[in-house]
């Protein structure tokens, strides 16, 4: 018995080792990532709602002149009106970016100002950023010719 187990081992050894030293791969194609050839992927567009690093945000940020025709009618509505340069809205952390100064909420309408979405906004102090979590209920105020978050406070 001991001596088939010796001739056993040795020759399941052999056969795995000529299996694997007859396998060869296949050459990649051109279409195949890993080919020296292959098309570069393009590169993606930088976040528009979260910057990541100081170099992620925009210095000046170009307008469209439709864009600026109703920014301007938003803000002479405003001035008209005597109405606050300020919006309250109320929603829920999504997420919080301490390094850029940013938070994500997902908020109900803010009357007179925008519709229900999910959204990310800079914070002014950025230690508005404290303590907050994802799916914490809070109420904000958003400084409007700044677009920022100036307060916020949860809500229970």
């Amino acid at each position: 018995m001991r001596s088939r187990r010796g001739l056993v081992v040795p020759a399941v050894a052999a056969l795995l080792l000529a299996g694997c030293a007859s396998y060869q791969l296949e050459p990649l194609t051109a279409n195949h990532p890993a080919h020296p050839e292959a098309p570069a992927v393009a590169e993606r567009p930088p976040s528009q709602t979260l910057a990541y690093t100081q170099s992620d945000i925009p210095s000046v940020q170009p307008v469209s002149p439709v864009a600026a025709v109703q920014h301007g009618e938003h803000q002479s509505r405003q001035a008209e009106g005597g109405a606050s340069q300020t919006v309250v809205g109320e929603g829920e952390v999504i997420a919080t970016v301490p390094n850029a100064s940013q938070i994500v909420v997902e908020h109900g309408e803010i009357k007179d100002f925008m519709e229900a979405m999910t959204m990310g906004y800079r914070v002014d102090p950025p230690s508005l950023l404290a303590g907050l979590k994802p799916g914490d209920k809070v109420r904000f105020t958003i400084d409007v010719p700044r677009r920022t978050i100036t307060v916020i406070e949860k809500v229970k």
